[in-house]
């Protein structure tokens, strides 16, 4: 039989056999130092979320008498503070105007290049591919200054769509170099399929592999959607004439420094964790979906 020894012991019984006591102790060891360490990772990462929004329930002499204890009450009205008095309400607008756009944009356009780019022999096609690879290593911060005179010559300053067109720009390298390995691992014979049956390639890329390709839609949609969301330092160079016009990160800044100087902690930390509940709501909807399509690639 294929499954044992001449003796006819199982080979499994007697691999099980031959391990020793020693490798059996070291992989216990290893998985206790791998738990702890995540379990040190997560407390690293969702204990200053879990304190922020503590704090944002207490008064702000709960917050300097006792900053570890939690809120003997919920004072929700730091919420509502923070919201109308502090303009967090407004930020968010004027944020969801801009990202959801950019998003968008950077999808379809990255998606259309990675599948050229992916798909397609032609002249230069490396050379464009490393290109993009080498954008995702440019500093955006060495860009600032030329990027703003950019801006600023064809009237694009303190605008929605001037910053929609500088968010796609700075997200597009890393979403064409994502989804170019991504289309790669898709199977050509459905596409090539779709041409013989008389598909054009516009048809093909929208109606076969798109659809095909949602997975990794869905996770570099995810980065994107975190990546500009939480952008500081361009709407802080590109959109500062107008200060209705601020964005989320551009509004907390702003909090920051005036709550700190009147002493409204609370409504400090309110208006932060207002501000990382949409991503927190977008990522716990999409959870599954992030994981797959990180895991799909390697699978195929």
């Amino acid at each position: 039989m294929s499954g044992t020894t001449p003796a006819g012991v199982p080979a499994a019984s007697r691999a099980s056999a031959g391990r020793s006591p020693g490798s059996r102790s070291e992989g216990r060891t290893l998985g206790v130092f791998s738990q702890g360490f995540l379990v040190l990772w997560a407390c690293m990462a969702a204990g200053p979320l879990l304190w922020a929004a503590m704090s944002s329930l207490k008064t702000d002499g709960q917050i300097l008498e006792s900053p570890w204890s939690l809120p003997t009450s919920l004072n929700w009205e730091n919420w509502v503070r923070a919201w109308n008095g502090a303009h967090i309400g407004e930020y968010t607008l004027n944020s969801l105007v801009v990202v959801i756009p950019s998003v968008l944009g950077t999808m379809l356009l990255g998606s259309m290049t990675a599948y050229v780019l992916a798909r397609f022999e032609f002249p230069g096609n490396r050379f464009i591919y490393y290109l993009f690879v080498g954008g995702m290593t440019f500093p955006v911060i060495m860009a600032i200054v030329p990027l703003f005179f950019v801006m600023k010559n064809l009237s694009l300053l303190s605008t929605p769509h001037g910053l929609i067109l500088a968010y796609i720009a700075y997200s597009l390298p890393f979403t064409t170099f994502f989804m170019t390995a991504f289309f790669r691992t898709l199977p050509g014979a459905i596409a090539e399929a779709a041409m013989i049956d008389g598909a054009s390639h516009a048809r093909v890329f929208f109606q076969v592999m798109l659809p095909m390709a949602k997975p990794g839609l869905v996770s570099i949609g995810i980065f994107n959607f975190l990546g500009q969301w939480n952008q500081y330092l361009l709407p802080i160079a590109l959109n500062t004439e107008d200060p209705d016009k601020a964005l989320l990160t551009q509004g907390l800044a702003t909090l920051a420094v005036s709550q700190g100087y009147k002493g409204d902690w609370s409504g400090l930390f309110a208006g932060l964790t207002i501000a990382t509940l949409p991503v927190l709501v977008v990522y716990t909807v999409f959870q599954r979906q992030v994981q797959a399509g990180l895991t799909s690639g390697a699978l195929k």
